[in-house]
């Protein structure tokens, strides 16, 4: 799924996100989103959110 709209994020879903000082490489990291830190409804990077172990991301995938 898309991780540019808010409405396809939600709370305890896994999710792939890439940290800032990670956007030259792409490097991806997965985990559990905690919070949900973009307000609007979608942004052209991907929602940034927090995952449960504290990382910070803008999501690039959604795992089902």
């Amino acid at each position: 799924m898309d991780g540019k709209k808010r409405k396809n994020i939600q709370l305890d879903l896994t999710v792939e996100i890439v940290q800032k000082h990670h956007q030259r490489s792409g490097e991806l990291t997965k985990g559990i989103v905690k919070r949900i830190l973009t307000k609007s409804s979608n942004h052209p990077h991907g929602i940034k959110v927090q995952l449960q172990s504290g990382e910070v991301g803008r999501v690039k995938n959604v795992l089902t």
